[in-house]
């Protein structure tokens, strides 16, 4: 009776058994049109080193959009880059990456998620304790955060040494599966735990479904959103470890396009941006769908803007599929039914 409630809660998302449909129908299609040259190792590595980067500015994206009051955070790029290139140019002042890899790379990877974790809480305390709009709040530090990483190197990219511990991280394998995805896979596995198991997750759900809820509830909403913007200031943090030791170098423009795509797998996956529903599950296939397609197109040397158009119509697509209550929950008319309610815990 239990197995059959968990397969009928699992298959009863009609987002999710969309994005399921499409992820097949995609691949199949792609190894037709290749013939088979889609499902090749190196294909496939290539794929999963690529997709860590959007993926967890995606999660940031879903965080932030749970929080309810119109969340959304703006400054992941510009955080990704900042933390990436600070540590580009702090580490090689204390520690030579000839002598020390292991401690050249520990350092580095310490210095960027602590500048993540430092921008995310610098973001929740404006919103918190300002009460600041968040989109205009991450919009100001999305300026702030790409204005120090220019300012600190002059508009270049910065070099960073190339260390075989860091390297890896961005470039390496681990039987075969890119290490990258790994970090993504275990950020996924981490976050949907947090949301569906603890009660951090449930407070943010219910916090993003009625706020005056959570308000009688006792749920602590400025705790809350300081500790929320804080993980997303973190996810980005690891994108730009992951994109700064894929390419040896940090530049302040680097993935200009990454914030609206990361977004559009938020909304795609079935994250309500008024908050109080999303699924980690459902984010994770709308980031593979949108990745086999870029990498379809790449492989016939289709034009990325025919992918653009592409993008555009799964979105579309997505939105007509999920159902009528879902569609007016995003536009914001179905909030009044669904806040009487129980709020949607779903990892």
């Amino acid at each position: 009776m239990k197995s059959s409630f968990g397969l009928q809660n699992l298959f009863g998302d009609r987002q999710l058994n969309f994005l399921l449909g499409v992820n097949v129908l995609v691949v199949l299609i792609a190894i037709w049109l290749s013939h088979g040259q889609f499902v090749d190792i190196d294909n496939l590595q290539s794929m999963g080193s690529q997709l860590p980067e959007l993926g967890l500015l995606a999660l940031g994206i879903m965080l932030s959009m749970l929080s309810g009051n119109g969340g959304i955070d703006l400054s992941g790029v510009g955080l990704a880059n900042l933390s990436g290139m600070v540590a580009a140019l702090v580490v090689p002042k204390f520690v030579s990456g000839d002598d020390s890899p292991v401690l050249y790379t520990a350092l580095f990877c310490a210095i960027v998620v602590c500048m993540g974790f430092v921008g995310g809480f610098l973001n929740g305390v404006v919103i918190a304790r300002l009460r600041l709009t968040p989109i205009l709040c991450t919009l100001g530090t999305q300026l702030l955060f790409t204005g120090f990483a220019v300012a600190l190197s002059n508009g270049a990219s910065v070099h960073v040494d190339y260390v075989d511990p860091l390297s890896n991280i961005g470039n390496g394998t681990f039987f075969q599966v890119p290490i990258s995805f790994c970090i993504f896979i275990a950020a996924v596995v981490l976050l949907g735990w947090l949301l569906k198991r603890t009660p951090f997750g449930l407070r943010l759900y219910l916090m993003g479904t009625n706020q005056r809820a959570a308000f009688y509830a006792g749920i602590p909403r400025a705790r809350m959103l300081i500790l929320t913007y804080t993980m997303c200031g973190v996810l980005a943090s690891l994108a730009g470890l992951i994109s700064t030791t894929h390419t040896l170098s940090a530049k302040w423009d680097y993935g200009n396009s990454y914030l609206l795509i990361a977004i559009l797998i938020a909304v795609m996956g079935g994250v309500n941006p008024a908050g109080g529903y999303g699924r980690i599950v459902c984010v994770f296939f709308a980031a593979t769908v949108l990745q086999f397609l870029s990498s379809l197109f790449n492989l016939m040397g289709v034009s990325q803007f025919f992918g653009d158009c592409a993008w555009g119509f799964l979105l579309l697509l997505s939105l007509a599929f999920a159902g009528g209550d879902r569609v007016r929950a995003i536009f914001g008319t179905g909030l009044k039914p669904q806040a009487a309610g129980k709020p949607e815990a779903k990892g």
